[in-house]
């Protein structure tokens, strides 16, 4: 999906809210009807039915009719399209869009081919009852017929293409890479190279800390209170945007280097859950686990582990394999020899039966590129329990 930056005027900036407003109104009224449905009745109304009900709204409340009718519209195509991908298994259930969180509406048909090009730097693109908005020409616009109209938390605007490129040929050279990810290391290659995902500076984040003491003091609803939440919200763009940055140079250099990327098949959503409290315990967790799972989470989500192998199948399609993640930390690259023992701390690989000693990292992302972890499983069974080994697979 291309996605360009979007440059409206004042006046602009009011009606694509109100468009962003329409949309959310109508998703929610949609799931609101999904999830209150009740069950001995016939099936949940589909678009067909709520695109009925919306013209009959329509035709009530002024409000509504003054807003463009095919953005509503996609927002229950949009509902539609993410009731079938819970129901298919792929998606979560839909949830409930939030004002100043979810701002966004989607425009297909022959208005997202008219295209207007001013000059070699800017172009406009035409928006139903808000007219041209000029977006930057950062790069060709592709041939698509629908686009999406975004606004993040910092306020800028973002007009994305429906679009697929077409994916990097492989080289042709025959060769493997195996990809680690981790916390301190956002990815060790089998090649002996180190990446690390940029985030906030040393500053930048303590300006963050900062900023989120004087909002915890801020009286809620109060203009103080909305200036600190815009500087926390550009602080967080500007990581996610330098994390975003990182995994397309990243993605594009493993895609044309090598024919087969291999990495962990690593199951994020789960690893990043809130720790189950303990019912026997006084405030249900144990002393500082909450916090450090906390901070684990963040890292992980911080490095962009989904991302990067998302854009990798993208950019590498066929060619990206996952490879199961057990005991890759603890086996030895050379003699496949596998116990806790080996892993001395979170950098430093020493095998204690053959003496191999290498970056931890580096060694696991070998293995992982041989895909041999569960044959040097099954040479040396592991002295460890299976509870303990997803905290090893986790911090590789």
């Amino acid at each position: 999906m291309s996605r360009y930056r979007l440059d409206p005027t004042p006046a602009q900036q009011a009606a694509l809210l109100a468009h962003c407003g329409h949309a959310r109104y109508v998703w929610n009224l949609a799931l609101e009807q999904w999830s209150m449905w009740p069950p001995d009745k016939r099936p949940t109304p589909g678009y067909v039915e709520q695109a009925r009900q919306l013209t009959e709204a329509r035709a009530v409340f002024e409000w509504l009719r003054a807003g463009s009718q095919t953005v509503q519209q996609q927002a229950l195509r949009d509902f539609d399209q993410a009731v079938k991908n819970f129901h298919a298994g792929t998606h979560r259930r839909p949830t409930w869009r939030k004002a100043g969180v979810h701002e966004g509406f989607r425009i297909v048909g022959g208005q997202a081919s008219r295209i207007v090009k001013l000059n070699r730097r800017w172009a406009a693109v035409n928006v139903p009852k808000v007219g041209r908005v000029r977006f930057r020409l950062s790069r060709p616009v592709p041939d698509a017929k629908s686009y999406r109209i975004t606004r993040d938390r910092m306020g800028r605007w973002h007009l994305a293409f429906a679009a697929i490129p077409e994916p990097i040929p492989a080289p042709g050279t025959g060769e493997v890479v195996g990809v680690d990810r981790g916390i301190m290391v956002s990815a060790a290659l089998s090649t002996g190279e180190l990446l690390t995902c940029p985030g906030l500076s040393d500053r930048e984040q303590a300006r963050l800390t900062q900023l989120q003491r004087r909002l915890a003091r801020c009286r809620p609803g109060s203009k103080r209170r909305h200036r600190v939440k815009a500087a926390i919200a550009k602080l967080h763009a500007r990581a996610a945007d330098r994390r975003k940055d990182w995994v397309e140079k990243t993605s594009t250099d493993l895609a044309r280097r090598f024919d087969v990327i291999r990495v962990e098949d690593l199951r994020i959503t789960q690893m990043t859950r809130r720790p189950k409290p303990n019912p026997g315990r006084p405030g249900g967790y144990r002393p500082n686990r909450r916090r450090a799972k906390a901070g684990l989470n963040r890292g992980i989500l911080a490095n962009g582990w989904g991302l990067l192998v998302q854009r990798l199948e993208h950019k590498a399609a066929g060619r990206v394999e996952k490879v199961n993640p057990a005991y890759t930390s603890q086996t030895c690259s050379v003699c496949g020899h596998c116990a806790p023992e080996n892993r001395e701390n979170q950098a430093v690989f020493r095998c204690v039966a053959c003496g191999h000693q290498a970056n931890a990292d580096v060694n696991a992302a070998v293995n992982i590129a041989a895909g041999r972890a569960v044959s040097a499983r099954r040479e040396t069974p592991p002295r460890v329990s299976p509870k303990r080994e997803p905290q090893h697979a986790t911090s590789a």
